[in-house]
């Protein structure tokens, strides 16, 4: 899909070359490392060729995808691309999922984000961070304890 100064590629090898920026959504390589090779791998280009934003959509069960990872590039970002990305994400499952999930840290920033894509908060996975994670993340100037995990109906 092409946007008016974007495309989108799925991505099928070389997906570690894309780590720097997926680190970005998630602190924590071996968090990466358990869904990497797993989902589907997309990223943003600009038309100068410059890696704009990337994500990763697992395979669920019952109807259900999961946005694992999205980012975006600091200086791309607050310039819609990530929602951009989130659309075509949308689009694309749609004729073989019903739903898309998302978790993330207990970030309003975050949590807001995807609330204005569309989607609703599901459930809470309590201490999430605290547990599965070797250091503490701050966003915000807060501490991400519980993941949140929000969803969309897509299809």
């Amino acid at each position: 899909m092409t946007f008016s100064n974007t495309r989108i590629s799925l991505i099928k090898t070389g997906k570690k070359h894309f780590l720097p920026l997926l680190l970005l959504a998630d602190e924590q390589e071996s968090m990466i490392d358990r869904y990497l090779d797993k989902g589907d791998l997309y990223a943003m280009f600009g038309n100068d060729g410059d890696l704009i934003a990337v994500a990763v959509v697992t395979d669920g069960t019952d109807g259900v995808c999961e946005l694992k990872n999205l980012a975006v590039a600091p200086e791309y970002q607050h310039q819609g691309y990530g929602r951009r990305m989130v659309d075509f994400l949308c689009n694309r499952y749609k004729d073989n999922y019903n739903i898309m999930q998302v978790g993330t840290g207990d970030s309003m920033i975050t949590i807001g984000f995807y609330e204005s894509c569309g989607f609703v908060v599901s459930h809470i996975v309590k201490d999430f961070f605290i547990i599965n994670y070797d250091h503490a993340i701050i966003e915000d100037g807060h501490r991400l304890k519980d993941m949140v995990y929000l969803k969309k109906t897509i299809g």
